[in-house]
């Protein structure tokens, strides 16, 4: 079994696209306004209207976190740091020896950003 892709449920497919083509720096694909896909080398992020999956009544922000692995998480957080409106945790370097970022995209998912510690 292979994990291809986590999809993300929301009100506005556009908004939250455009909100992970700027994390990513990748272009996504819009097949239609209630769908678009981000493809990375190990996943693909999908983003989804709440009419493709007809039996939620709502999305359920908060339930997830979304990862990325980058090489230096204070140079991520110096791009992004005028465009991301809420960060939960500013770079930290974790016990686990893991730098690491979180911060909400427009619907309130948690975005981890993170690098592994380096081997000297």
């Amino acid at each position: 079994m292979n994990l291809t892709s986590i999809r993300l449920i929301t009100n506005d497919v556009a908004r939250l696209t455009d909100f992970y083509e700027l994390v990513t720096g990748l272009t996504a694909r819009r097949p239609t306004p209630l769908f678009a896909e981000l493809v990375t080398p190990g996943a693909t992020l999908a983003i989804g209207a709440l009419a493709t999956v007809p039996f939620l009544d709502r999305p359920a922000a908060g339930t997830a976190i979304v990862e990325f692995r980058v090489a230096d998480v204070d140079a991520e957080f110096a791009r992004l740091r005028g465009s991301v409106r809420e960060f939960v945790q500013e770079p930290t370097t974790m016990p686990w020896g893991n730098r690491s970022m979180l911060f909400r995209d427009p619907d309130g998912t948690l975005v981890n950003v993170y690098a592994p510690p380096t081997v000297k």
